[in-house]
């Protein structure tokens, strides 16, 4: 039961992911995108540190606070600015198929640390989704911009920080909760954030800030950044990382779906194959064939 709330949790913050990318693209005309993350992650810590707090007993001991540091400085420093720079030079389309690479990434670097056993099934079910996301997306992969690989391998480079941040925080996530591990974290990556931004002068544009920027950046914190990180540490605790990391393949879904409902974007064939395509990758693995009774033997 536990693996499966685990999967649950990991697909409903891939999922609220897929959500933020709205608000991000509504505020990235306002502001840049470091001090977008900026918000992002100091909101989300503000609401997660109460929590926290009340959990003081599970706070991170303090011989971990450098790996967990270093982990929110991977997850929440480097990936977003990684993940920023790569939609420079290649479309959103490709940005988000060579980011649905990280379940293979981490089923990879997983086994090769020997943190996770590589099977057939399991690699079955991520080739799938990776299908299913490139069927979603194939309206949008026929265009390329001049020098688009570049995008395409730095986006590869930001899955490959997530997927190491999903394998290595296992251990400390368990010693400590998700709740106080995921605040330690954020707090390192959103510290380094917001310093860039203050030297950058990004923060300017905030003094003209309208309601709509204002729920915009809320709402990126509060879901964008406590409630789908925290999901995606409870999903860690859970299950293993490449179940976890499976889950981001629902990320452009949700994306597009959004895009569906609130921007009145055509709802196509091959994003409805494609979605259908992801949740059976991701059925396959994250199940195990049932055992043969013995009667079913040869």
């Amino acid at each position: 039961m536990g693996e499966i709330w685990g999967v649950a949790a990991a697909v409903l913050s891939s999922a609220l992911g897929g959500t933020s990318i709205g608000a991000t693209r509504f505020l990235v005309g306002a502001i840049d995108p470091l001090a977008i993350g900026s918000f992002r992650f100091g909101i989300g810590v503000v609401l997660l540190l109460p929590l926290a707090l009340l959990q003081l007993r599970s706070w991170p001991p303090r011989r971990d606070w450098p790996a967990v540091a270093g982990l929110g400085l991977l997850f929440f420093a480097a990936f977003p600015i990684l993940f920023n720079a790569s939609l420079i030079f290649t479309t959103a389309a490709r940005g988000a198929l060579a980011l649905s690479t990280l379940p293979l990434l981490t089923m990879l670097v997983g086994a090769a640390l020997g943190v996770e056993p590589l099977t057939a099934r399991k690699t079955t079910g991520v080739l799938v989704t990776i299908l299913g996301v490139a069927m979603a997306l194939l309206s949008g992969l026929a265009a390329a911009p001049p020098g688009a690989w570049r995008g395409d391998l730095l986006m590869v480079a930001a899955a490959l920080c997530m997927a190491l941040y999903s394998i290595w925080s296992r251990p400390y996530i368990r010693r400590s909760g998700p709740i106080p591990f995921t605040t330690l974290a954020m707090a390192a990556g959103g510290a380094v954030l917001i310093i860039g931004s203050l030297l950058r002068g990004s923060f300017t544009p905030v003094a003209d800030f309208g309601a709509a920027q204002w729920f915009g950046a809320i709402y990126l914190g509060a879901f964008g950044a406590a409630l789908t990180f925290y999901l995606w540490a409870f999903a860690l605790e859970r299950t293993t990382p490449t179940r976890v990391a499976i889950s981001v393949t629902v990320n452009p879904i949700a994306a597009a779906l959004v895009g569906a409902a609130l921007l009145g974007e055509p709802l196509r064939w091959n994003l409805m194959a494609g979605i259908v395509t992801v949740f059976a990758g991701i059925w396959i693995a994250t199940t195990q064939p049932r055992p043969m009774l013995d009667w079913q033997r040869p």
